[in-house]
């Protein structure tokens, strides 16, 4: 068979059970759309969470930043992974106690005011969306070197698969496509890594390879690690285990990743589709460890791409490149310009490589793709989207077809999953929050579902213009801005919502305000009108969110301090939700 009629069988398959599944799983009641009736197993929540979380940020673009960045990366491992254990021991436990649908109802009931309530729409609204126009660009990736698309028509695709069993089955229909997308993930996110491992290893697990000695070819065996800080150097990159980043920046971007999945509104909502809040715990576990299947492959992946690539790419005549190289080239993805006229490919360092946005392929009129706006003394020949590697790697290791396909479909399923629990609450921000709560509370069970799906249909058009349309680097990128947006206005709120009885409604809502401004407006500044250079303290835009997160607990303190107390019953709301019944009283 051909990889196009792999690609069609693999993908084509997997949209026919996600589509399934969303029609079996039609919601037809408020509670069925946003929680799936509270009746989900922790098993199938755990893996729902974990295909919810990864997103193809994880999928798609983790490995390929560790491929690219070596120890620099290991901010996203870190940061993600620590984020779900606060999250999982100091925020869900307590909300699912709490008995609500949506993260800003429990903001608007905490701080008793609807004040509070619009802000968290508003600020639900800038996370999710930010988050979302990543997972649409990733769709249209996979699908434009999938299908020999335009990426914009790949977009298009992806939109309209998640608008139907999004909007058609709501939670009940997502939370079993994410089960069954985990699968697909989980496949193909382990398979490739195994065989690449014992190509380039002997190790069946890649966990061991990673460690191991590589053994490709007739070479003394020599650790890969080792064999990968060698090849960097040759080529005037800095060694693969050391970092590159500065220490504020990198410690800033870790703990705005880490604070920013504790306050994720479309992971939290999930864990409010178990019956108690011991399910809640059992969840959480299962959560861990599927996530744990794929995380702890994601260094390997990375080592392996890295290797491939230089093996690969340098040294090689451009007109004996191999296929994977033309056909991302194709995609304008992937890039070669002949310096030194010699034809052949030389992958060295310079400010190419360096991520800079600027340095973008052109099609040049002799054929091969030209880097433009290159300074006279790069050595660099090469430009590549790391967002591809992944996509890649398996192309590039001589995988068979149905490996390849394989790889495919989990990338769609990654990007589908997230995209769907976000959608979600996006929706529900408008319907229930806003509608339900604010500006019509007589509003009837099938009238709030319907503000729900069309609120679905109209920020799946905004995502995906954006998905079409990408303002930056965009898909690990834009997601480490997502973070960074939840990081300064969610996480300390909720924080302070369930263990300070004395944080009132205006303190809650001048440090929301003051957290997400300061964040959002460093970025725009830095992102799109300063550009890279001059950051505040050698702080990123992917890092500010942190700063933003502390800036809200001093404002937040700060107004609290100075304006009355919240009523006697918000202080008894407060001791229900952290303390189990019989434990006596919270003491502060």
């Amino acid at each position: 068979m051909t990889q196009n009629l792999w690609n069609f069988l693999f993908i084509g398959g997997s949209f026919a059970l996600y589509i399934g599944i969303a029609i079996r799983s039609r919601a037809a009641t408020t509670k069925e759309y946003y929680v799936a009736s509270g009746g989900v197993s922790p098993f199938a929540n755990g893996m729902a969470t974990a295909a919810d979380w990864m997103s193809a940020a994880t999928f798609i673009s983790m490995a390929g930043i560790i491929a690219a960045s070596g120890y620099d990366a290991s901010r996203f491992l870190m940061g993600w992974t620590g984020g779900f254990v606060l999250l999982t021991t100091l925020i869900v436990p307590y909300l699912r106690k709490f008995n609500k649908f949506t993260v800003t109802d429990f903001l608007g009931d905490r701080f008793y005011s609807n004040v509070a309530r619009t802000v968290g729409v508003i600020c639900a609204i800038f996370i999710c969306m930010t988050y979302i126009m990543g997972q649409m660009r990733g769709v249209g990736l996979v699908f434009s070197r999938l299908f020999d698309i335009e990426i914009w028509l790949g977009v298009l695709i992806g939109a309209g698969i998640v608008f139907f069993y999004a909007g058609l089955g709501g939670m009940k229909g997502i939370t079993y496509t994410q089960v069954a997308q985990y699968c697909v993930m989980v496949f193909a996110y382990t398979i490739p890594a195994v065989f690449i491992s014992m190509l380039l290893t002997g190790n069946v697990i890649p966990q061991l390879g990673l460690i191991g000695d590589f053994t490709k070819g007739d070479v003394s065996p020599v650790p890969l690690l080792t064999k990968l800080n060698a090849l960097n150097v040759e080529l005037g990159f800095p060694k693969y285990t050391d970092g590159n980043l500065p220490k504020i920046d990198m410690f800033c971007i870790t703990a705005a990743l880490m604070c920013g999945t504790a306050g994720l509104p479309h992971v939290i909502v999930r864990f409010f589709t178990v019956k108690s809040v011991n399910a809640v715990r059992r969840s959480a576990c299962w959560t861990l460890l599927f996530i744990a299947l794929i995380y702890l492959t994601a260094p390997a992946i990375g080592a392996f791409v890295r290797t491939n690539l230089i093996s690969e790419i340098q040294g090689t005549r451009y007109a004996n490149a191999p296929g994977w190289f033309k056909s991302w080239e194709d995609r304008g993805l992937i890039a070669w310009t002949d310096k030194n006229a010699d034809g052949i490919m030389q992958h060295s360092v310079g400010p190419a490589f360096a991520g800079n946005p600027a340095y973008m392929p052109e099609r040049a009129e002799n054929g091969p793709r030209m880097v433009t706006n290159v300074l006279s003394d790069n050595t660099n020949e090469v430009y590549y989207d790391k967002d591809i590697l992944v996509m890649a790697n398996p192309e590039m290791a001589g995988l068979p077809m149905w490996v390849i396909a394989l790889v495919m479909a989990g990338c769609v399923a990654a990007a589908l999953s997230t995209a769907a629990g976000l959608l979600l609450v996006l929706s529900t921000s408008i319907s229930h929050d806003l509608m339900k709560k604010i500006v019509s509370p007589t509003l009837s069970d099938a009238h709030e579902v319907l503000w729900a799906r069309g609120a679905s249909f109209v920020f799946l058009v905004i995502a995906a213009y954006f998905g079409i349309n990408p303002p930056a680097e965009f898909v690990a990128k834009t997601v480490a801005f997502a973070f960074g947006l939840a990081a300064s206005s969610f996480f300390p709120t909720i924080l302070m919502g369930i263990f300070s009885k004395r944080m009132n409604k205006q303190g809650a809502i001048a440090g929301m305000i003051a957290g997400i401004a300061l964040t959002m407006g460093y970025i725009v500044f830095f992102q799109f009108i300063a550009g890279h250079k001059n950051y505040v303290f050698g702080i990123s835009p992917e890092g500010i969110g942190f700063i933003g997160m502390i800036v809200n607990f001093v404002v937040a303190i700060a107004v609290s301090t100075v304006t009355p107390p919240p009523p006697p019953e918000i202080v008894a709301m407060v001791e229900e939700i952290r303390i189990p019944h019989g434990a006596g009283s919270a003491s502060h």
